[in-house]
């Protein structure tokens, strides 16, 4: 049984190794956290300078639906990999995965729900 700071600690490096092998980089900050039934894991700075000159570079919202539909693609693909990662980490199987990210500020978050919460070791005082 690991702690909430362990199982939150363990799905960021997980996120980011994903991210680095998905994207060739990873993000310049990852947070996750754990509440209840789900995890919800914000990162910041994920968009490469190709993505960031691509939104500028179009008009406003065609630019941000091309860069969001990349990115969901690749979250699709990516799926069975991070599917795979929480339940490794927190004993739990995923029911559900959402995702989003901001063209404006470059902030991705994934959100996934759980069968049930995770059992937690308390930690010490």
């Amino acid at each position: 049984m690991k702690t909430q700071g362990e199982i939150e600690s363990a799905i960021c490096q997980g996120i980011r190794s994903c991210e680095q092998e998905y994207m060739g980089r990873g993000p310049k900050d990852v947070h996750a956290y754990l509440i209840a039934d789900c995890v919800v894991v914000r990162l910041q700075g994920v968009l490469t300078a190709a993505e960031q000159h691509l939104v500028k570079s179009l008009p406003a919202d065609k630019g941000r639906d091309l860069l969001k539909q990349v990115r969901t693609h690749l979250i699709e693909t990516a799926r069975p990999l991070l599917e795979a990662l929480v339940p490794d980490v927190t004993g739990v199987n995923v029911v559900s995965l959402h995702h989003d990210i901001s063209t404006v500020t470059g902030e991705e978050i994934v959100a996934f729900t759980l069968a049930e919460p995770p059992l937690l070791r308390e930690t010490r005082k």
